[in-house]
């Protein structure tokens, strides 16, 4: 693993393969560089890619108290310290992150969006009390049961796809590192997306979304096209918010045809 040093002082890992241009990973909630296994070897083809332990997992360091604005400051500390211009790549929580730092650097080429979970007028439909009970599993280190109540009832994944990501490697990784689901699902809330502050972006975005997820990631991937200039929706016929493992030829297609086309 290779590290950068984050705007606090926060080492930030990631391991680099693949040769080509330059293309950065940010991965979402309860995970870590490895969320991206099933696809690795195809985008190795591609790109040298940068996939990233966010803070708090994996060989990134940790500080408290947690703030999501020092995750923006990460990703860029990632993306400044590679030759660039650099491709950026974010998924849900992992996207919010990368579209904020989108905001801090001059050294990117194009951004991927898939599914940030960003406030629209269309709320998240999740029994009032999960957030609790995740919570509660959580003080009692029960944390595969906190992590399938976020993913099936906050994210709403449903009950075959959490199946399938419990039978993958990473599974036990996704386990470790549900600790860190209370702060970002807090981050979540409180996150407030400015259109206007994306009003003169100039990076070509692509929004990913799967046909098939929740009304909120739909609402979200509406807004950010109606704000990002230089934007396009890419819809997954059949896929939800993992596709990377349930859809992976649609996924990269999407991915790698974006990336290699001339004209963003």
């Amino acid at each position: 693993m290779n590290h950068v040093t984050s705007k606090d002082g926060v080492p930030i890992a990631y391991e680099r393969s693949g040769k080509g241009p330059p293309l950065v990973l940010i991965h979402g909630a309860a995970a870590d560089h490895t969320r991206w296994m099933s696809i690795l070897p195809e985008l190795e083809k591609h790109f040298t890619v940068y996939a990233v332990d966010r803070r708090g997992r994996g060989k990134s360091g940790d500080v408290q108290p947690y703030a999501i604005d020092r995750e923006y400051e990460d990703v860029v500390a990632v993306v400044d310290s590679i030759p660039g211009p650099v491709n950026l790549l974010g998924h849900s929580y992992g996207a919010i992150c990368s579209l904020e730092a989108s905001l801090k650097t001059s050294n990117l080429q194009k951004l991927i969006l898939y599914e940030p979970p960003i406030h629209t007028d269309v709320k998240k439909n999740y029994p009032p009390d999960a957030i609790d009970r995740m919570n509660s599993y959580l003080q009692v280190e029960e944390r595969e049961k906190a992590l399938i109540v976020f993913l099936q009832e906050i994210v709403g994944i449903p009950q075959n796809e959490i199946t399938m990501l419990r039978s993958l490697p990473n599974w036990s990784t996704r386990v470790s590192t549900a600790h860190t689901i209370a702060r970002e699902e807090a981050s979540v809330c409180s996150y407030i997306f400015n259109p206007p502050r994306f009003s003169r972006m100039e990076t070509p975005t692509l929004l990913l979304l799967g046909g098939d997820s929740p009304p909120f990631f739909r609402a979200a991937i509406e807004i950010l096209k109606e704000s990002i200039p230089n934007s396009r929706i890419a819809i997954m016929p059949g896929q939800q918010h993992a596709a990377m493992e349930t859809g992976p030829r649609l996924f990269l297609n999407e991915v790698t045809g974006f990336l290699t086309e001339e004209k963003g």
